[in-house]
């Protein structure tokens, strides 16, 4: 596994110490008005030995809300809160991603003030709210031009303030059946403006941010985060093939700090793929990839050397092992993951 311990530079503004990621994992954990805590702080600052900290999702605005208790990056105190976050991880030798989020249909208005959710279609996600299964997802409101123009500032404005809050960059939440994902998928996006019934205009949206915040930030600290293969908060539909083929395309040019897959279980196999989503994004994309879904890290290493992907985003086992990077180069085993250990920052 001593490819798991290599260096490897992003680009010229980023080295990381190593290929071992730790994947953002949403714990639930912030004070009152969504800010960081200190124990999120401690919490962080014990995996700074990973090569990269991608910070659980932070939203960034109040209807982007989909669970309880999720920090947020938009007022001065979450920034203020996210500090402590990105000094106990500076301190300890570590570099930190915030990972920017918008839930779209999948937040829920039990959470904010506004009466409405908002995605690009009037399609409802089936369901209830994790963590708070009596409620039950709503019909969204469909996105005017007007708010798509301010979602594009939002997450401009949420990049700057992860600048101030002191991360090293920021990974754009384009996945996993959340807002951005929702105009790159047919079954959630049936617009026929600008925005919606054709690749190029599925694209222009989520493309749109990762344009604001690069110019807001910088390419060498702007990352993105796909789900190509629509399995969770989405229904696959053969024609997404077609507007991830073209998303990718225009992405070779933007130098993202890197692409990482959205995905939990990397043996998942989408037909309209033609096989698994990591070999889908390597045969589509040429640049730094983040591979994830339930590796080991014997096969996360053998992965690298079969040049699937670049880094190795691990995920529970990092919940249970603080010292998951120092257990690894000891050859010591690692202490089994268990859903008790979801509920406290340890």
């Amino acid at each position: 596994m001593e490819n798991l311990f290599e260096a490897v530079s992003l680009n010229d503004t980023i080295t990381l110490k190593n290929r071992i990621v730790m994947a953002p994992l949403t714990r639930c954990m912030t004070g009152p008005d969504l800010v960081p805590t200190q124990a999120m702080a401690d919490y962080y600052g014990r995996r700074a030995e990973t090569g990269l900290i991608i910070s659980e999702g932070a939203i960034i605005r109040p209807d982007g809300q989909g669970l309880p208790n999720t920090p947020g990056l938009y007022t001065q105190a979450q920034i203020e809160g996210w500090k402590k976050v990105t000094a106990a991880v500076h301190k300890n030798g570590g570099k930190i991603f915030a990972q920017l989020w918008h839930t779209g249909r999948a937040a829920h208005a039990h959470f904010f003030e506004e009466q409405h959710t908002i995605a690009p279609s009037a399609v409802q996600l089936e369901g209830t709210v994790p963590r708070m299964r009596h409620l039950q997802y709503a019909m969204p409101k469909a996105a005017t031009t007007d708010d798509i123009t301010q979602l594009i500032n939002d997450y401009r404005q949420a990049a700057q303030n992860a600048m101030e809050a002191g991360f090293d960059g920021v990974e754009i939440h384009g996945a996993n059946g959340y807002l951005l994902d929702q105009f790159l998928h047919y079954s959630s996006n049936i617009r026929q403006d600008q925005f919606g019934g054709s690749p190029e205009n599925m694209i222009r949206f989520p493309l749109a941010v990762v344009d604001a915040v690069i110019k807001q930030i910088g390419h060498q600290r702007t990352a993105l985060r796909l789900s190509p293969g629509a399995y969770v908060n989405m229904e696959g539909d053969a024609r997404d093939r077609n507007v991830f083929d073209l998303l990718l395309s225009q992405l070779e040019s933007r130098q993202l700090a890197y692409l990482h897959l959205g995905i939990f279980d990397n043996s998942l196999t989408f037909d309209y793929l033609g096989g698994r989503a990591t070999e889908y994004l390597r045969a589509n994309y040429s640049q730094t990839l983040i591979g994830v879904g339930s590796y080991s890290a014997e096969a996360g290493s053998q992965a690298i050397a079969n040049n699937e992907f670049d880094l190795l985003a691990i995920g529970r086992p990092l919940i249970a092992n603080p010292d998951y990077v120092a257990k690894l180069k000891a050859k010591q085993p690692l202490t089994p993951y268990s859903d008790e250990m979801l509920m406290e920052l340890v």
